[in-house]
């Protein structure tokens, strides 16, 4: 598509604004002139080639063009009998530079908003520029129409009319059969007729397809006098002022992201929100950058005019601040779980008068790939080990749900539930001894040894990528615990938490059932240190489990224990309970942290489990370990699934009780 712009009119109606260049020149915002805006939209809009027609002050017009080194290939057309035609005789001069083209025509005194150009390029016909919002002028242009389509166009209809401005879109086949009249009417030998409008051979055409694009109250107008330029400039003005409000959580910018930033600026000042790092991990997953180098990242793309935190999913804080007279997204939220979000940014716009512009979701493989090579960054050890320190930072409490296996850390790493326009989902696993044990039919004491139970920690850190919590039982000698805080550490665990407990263990859900020892507080604090000083990284954590509570020893046994170990350098405390009532966990909770306010506490409601993790949050705890669900529901369903079998002698029956197996094949990684 070409562009044609005409510049071969004297501009006299402008005074002494014209004296000594053409009108196209003349200044429209303290940065701009109507001639450098036009080019300027016109390359951001992809067009890449002009023709413009001049008259008076040619070498002007040609050395500004030149002095602006825009990247647009313009070529020159002078019209020689510029005082005594009109622009009908400039375009006939600049035909063959206009044939078997799709034209996109404007005269060079128009000023108009990026949104009008952009609706005008996206419409799939020719298309002239309307507008029904806008009284019928008396002396500029108006359209006839018909069934949405322009019949005849001068300053002399009134009837069945709307106002219209010189600037179409014209596909080759329409503008040929225009150029073709306007070229009749300059040869006629009629000197009227290179006198008149070039919409008067217009409208002689017989058949026209040109579509009446609406335009409503945007800006789009000439300018033709000093009144028309103030008018104008103050439009302009109240247009640049306008501001756009984008939302990102992504970590790394693509090609995609960048053409609808460009689209969006065109609508205004951009400011874009930055998603953080907490609302980011519970969406969808843990940002590779965190939110300072995310903010900083689209601070230095060109265009953005502002960055902002957002700090929920939810846009409603944002927009009432800062009242944006758009938001841009993609189209992609009218369906599936942020359609709450998308409804909500609607509500909040229309109480203002704020618009919501969509444009097509950029759905591409290699943008697939790259989320896929962010997955595997977050399952490399170095950075999977860190992760769980981080999540603490930015949300205060996580949540860990038990994986005994690669599916069920598949399960753990995948399951989503999108509720009120976000998204909740575990922060990390728990490798459980206890199910580790019983998916083998071994018990629960430490029978299992530690290079089985690293195959099936292997098994899951090979397929999954969030953090990893090991449960490291009593962490057996100290000489031997040495050594499984350097293999976990290696593997890339976060996490080891070890209980105060010595001898043959038992598990304590039996609490006083059976013979359990609690260890010394000396020689645990020993085993702590030897662990803190075996570890290579900071970013380690070894967490303290605190057994009194179960012993029925009591909270001041417990709170003994608890600082102690903090002084002997444990990075967090696990206090447990097997009561249904919460209130020995919080009144443990309240007091440990009247005097220590910092150090993580770690709670597994197995036995509390009406305490919701707000809750929790509220009081204090920061790790909320889910620590055999997955175990105690799944064995009742391959029990149930057994006895229907043999119950009806076959297996239809079963089938109401069984997942696909292409579901569960989905949740398996393709890049194993």
């Amino acid at each position: 598509m070409r562009a044609l712009i005409l510049n071969s009119g004297l501009g006299s109606r402008m005074g002494d604004l014209t004296k000594e260049h053409p009108k196209c020149m003349t200044p429209v915002s303290p940065n701009e002139t109507i001639l450098s805006r036009q080019l300027r939209m016109l390359y951001e809009a992809g067009i890449t080639e002009a023709v413009m027609t001049t008259g008076a002050f040619d070498s002007v017009l040609v050395s500004e063009c030149s002095r602006l080194d825009l990247p647009l290939r313009i070529i020159f057309v002078k019209n020689p009998d510029y005082a005594q035609t009109n622009y009908i005789y400039s375009i006939y001069c600049a035909r063959e530079a206009l044939r078997g083209q799709d034209i996109l025509l404007m005269h060079g005194d128009l000023v108009f908003e990026n949104t009008v150009l952009d609706d005008l390029l996206a419409c799939e016909t020719s298309c002239m520029a309307v507008s029904s919002a806008v009284p019928l002028p008396e002396k500029d242009f108006k359209a006839v129409t018909a069934g949405g389509m322009v019949q005849k166009v001068g300053i002399e209809f009134f009837t069945d009319a709307v106002a219209a401005q010189p600037l179409y879109k014209l596909r080759k086949d329409d503008w040929d059969r225009w150029l073709d009249a306007i070229i009749a009417y300059c040869e006629s030998g009629d000197p009227a007729k290179r006198r008149c409008y070039a919409e008067n051979a217009l409208n002689e055409l017989p058949e026209k397809q040109i579509a009446a694009l609406d335009i409503g109250g945007r800006l789009c107008a000439e300018i033709d006098n000093p009144s028309d330029l103030a008018v104008v400039s103050a439009k302009l003005q109240a247009v640049e002022r306008r501001t756009v409000y984008m939302c990102f959580s992504t970590d790394m910018i693509h090609s995609g992201h960048i053409a609808i930033i460009k689209k969006a600026r065109r609508l205004g000042r951009l400011m874009i929100g930055v998603l953080s790092d907490e609302a980011v991990a519970g969406y969808k997953r843990f940002p590779l950058l965190p939110f300072a180098e995310r903010k900083a990242m689209f601070e230095n793309i060109a265009g953005v005019w502002r960055v902002v935190e957002q700090k929920e999913l939810s846009y409603r804080a944002n927009l009432e601040a800062y009242r944006p007279d758009f938001v841009v997204h993609g189209d992609d939220w009218q369906h599936g779980f942020q359609k709450v979000i998308r409804d909500e940014v609607t509500a909040v716009l229309a109480s203002y008068g704020g618009q919501l512009v969509e444009y097509p979701y950029a759905e591409d493989q290699k943008y697939r790939e790259l989320e896929r090579r962010a997955r595997a960054e977050l399952s490399i050890p170095d950075f999977r080990r860190g992760r769980l320190k981080r999540l603490l930072a930015m949300k205060g409490t996580v949540s860990a749900i038990e994986a005994h296996s690669g599916l069920t850390g598949l399960i753990a790493e995948k399951t989503v539930v999108y509720q009120d326009g976000g998204a909740r989902q575990f922060d990390a696993m728990w490798i459980s001894s206890l199910c580790d044990s019983t998916a083998r039919g071994k018990p629960d004491i430490e029978l299992v040894d530690m290079a089985s139970r690293y195959r099936t920690l292997d098994d899951i850190m090979e397929v999954t990528t969030k953090p990893v919590i090991f449960d490291g039982d009593t962490g057996g000698l100290t000489e031997h615990f040495v050594y499984t805080v350097r293999t976990l550490e290696r593997m890339g665990v976060s996490m080891v938490i070890i209980e105060d407990k010595t001898g043959l263990k038992k598990n304590s859900l039996f609490g006083t059932e059976v013979q359990q020892t609690q260890a010394p507080i000396p020689a645990f604090c020993a085993k702590i240190r030897a662990g803190k000083k075996a570890q290579k990284t900071a970013d380690f954590m070894i967490c303290a489990r605190i057994e009194s509570l179960i012993l029925e020893r009591g909270l001041d046994d417990a709170l003994n224990r608890a600082f102690a170990y903090t002084e002997a350098g444990a990075d967090a405390v696990m206090i447990h309970s097997r009561r249904e009532d919460p209130a020995e966990i919080f009144a443990f909770t309240e007091q440990f942290r009247a005097k220590d306010p910092v150090t993580p506490l770690v709670v597994v409601p197995t036995a509390f489990n009406t305490v919701t993790e707000e809750e929790f949050q509220a009081r204090g705890i920061n790790i909320v370990i889910y620590a055999n669900q997955l175990t105690r529901s799944g064995f009742p369903a391959m029990q149930h699934a057994a006895e229907l079998i043999l119950t009806h002698h076959r297996a239809k029956e079963c089938d109401a009780v069984c997942m696909p197996f292409r579901e569960i094949i989905r949740l398996i990684p393709e890049d194993i």
